[in-house]
């Protein structure tokens, strides 16, 4: 359970920041370059790389390479399995750690 409790605060810091979190609400849409994400912010290229780089290193996002373009999409999989853990993490259970002496 210690590596679900590790796996989760990961994906949860990467989309704690406001503007990661509003990249993903972006890519809810559909997929979408990163010069199309790039217009949304006041920000240097430089910098939304390095929010994609976490987002990319939390599963949350993919990504796909066509020339000079690079290409994001949500990773629908492990956003299913990561809302199960935490829909799983939020319940009370028989086996919940609250109900270990």
């Amino acid at each position: 359970m210690e590596q679900v409790y590790t796996d989760t605060a990961k994906w949860l810091k990467a989309i704690s920041d406001p503007k990661r979190l509003r990249i993903v609400d972006m890519l809810s849409c559909g997929e979408l370059c990163a010069c199309q994400i790039l217009e949304a912010f006041h920000i240097t290229q430089p910098t939304l790389s390095h929010d994609m780089k976490v987002l990319s290193e939390a599963r949350i996002v993919q990504e796909r390479r066509e020339g000079k373009n690079i290409y994001y999409t949500l990773n629908a999989e492990h956003l299913l399995r990561m809302h199960e853990t935490l829909g799983h993490i939020l319940q009370n259970k028989p086996d919940c750690i609250c109900h270990k002496s």
